[in-house]
């Protein structure tokens, strides 16, 4: 169903969950695998920290209700074709409104959104606290050598930074450097270390509010927006084909909290797979709430 060979850019287009241990009551097992019955439901997310994290979790809960799930890290812009063309089943992935704006416009009527899974996510330009004198972005000058370090060309905090040198006078000879996820946070921590200025693309939830003290720089033109949620989008079709998938995929909502308690453990080493299934297992009354009627 998948045309693989189209996202071949994409290194492990395919990943499966493997289940992570068996229940010593077998009829317990039994009734948990009935609901799935083996069918194939493919999830797509864009590979930012956040959404390793929350991918891995829901699809670790389809799997354990005896799913066949496919986890495929794709490119932004295409995640939201692979869900519209009905390539991909779902995402949990949809950072609205302003993040992922353009691609809502384009393929928005073209699959159901289920409503947010997680509330109060935000972006902006981020600094570590030791740069005391800069609390607004109108109080950037000559730091961080005039450089915005960003994420991934077409991301919505880079589409935002790049409004930002525009919208602000003393950025103007400003430049957005882009790069990758895993990139910017290498750079943030070297420079954290060795307590150098440095300005990089943030959002929340992410782990390194955890690991770093950071502050947002106040954005009093609004060019990064208000809050944001991260929503749920799944192919128009699903609820007819999988039924009960679909309904725990709306049922799913948590926090920026326990959000961030997984990608800290993902940082620090941690499987995803592993740290999803240590979440979940400290965390089965989110599991009840989420499967509630599932039968």
């Amino acid at each position: 169903m998948f045309n693989w060979k189209r996202l071949s850019i994409v290194a492990g287009l395919s990943l499966s969950l493997f289940v992570a241990g068996c229940s010593s009551d077998e009829s317990n097992t039994e009734e948990a695998t009935s609901v799935g019955n083996g069918q194939e439901i493919q999830l797509a997310y864009v590979e930012w920290d956040s959404e390793v994290a929350s991918t891995h979790v829901i699809g670790k809960v389809l799997e354990d209700l005896g799913y066949d799930v496919k986890l495929t890290p794709l490119d932004n812009a295409v995640m939201w074709e692979a869900v519209a063309k009905g390539e991909a089943d779902a995402m949990v992935s949809a950072w609205l409104p302003l993040t992922h704006g353009a691609q809502l416009k384009e393929y928005g009527d073209k699959m159901i959104d289920l409503g947010p899974n997680l509330e109060g996510a935000k972006i902006g330009l981020v600094v570590p606290t030791y740069m005391e004198d800069v609390n607004s972005i109108e109080d950037l000058a000559d730091h961080a050598g005039k450089t915005i370090t960003g994420i991934e060309p077409g991301a919505g905090v880079v589409a935002a930074s790049e409004r930002s040198l525009e919208d602000y006078p003393n950025l103007k000879d400003w430049e957005v450097q882009t790069s990758s996820s895993g990139a910017m946070a290498t750079a943030l921590g070297q420079a954290y270390e060795n307590e150098e200025e440095i300005v990089v693309t943030g959002w929340t939830p992410h782990w390194k509010f955890q690991k770093y003290e950071l502050k947002y720089l106040d954005d009093p033109k609004g060019t990064f927006g208000e809050a944001e949620t991260i929503n749920t989008m799944v192919r128009t079709d699903l609820k007819e084909d999988m039924p009960e998938a679909y309904q725990i995929l709306d049922n799913f909502n948590w926090t920026s909290a326990d959000m961030e308690e997984i990608m800290l453990a993902i940082q620090e080493g941690e499987s995803p797979e592993d740290a999803a299934a240590a979440w979940l297992e400290a965390n089965q009354d989110r599991v009840d709430e989420w499967t509630e009627g599932i039968e």
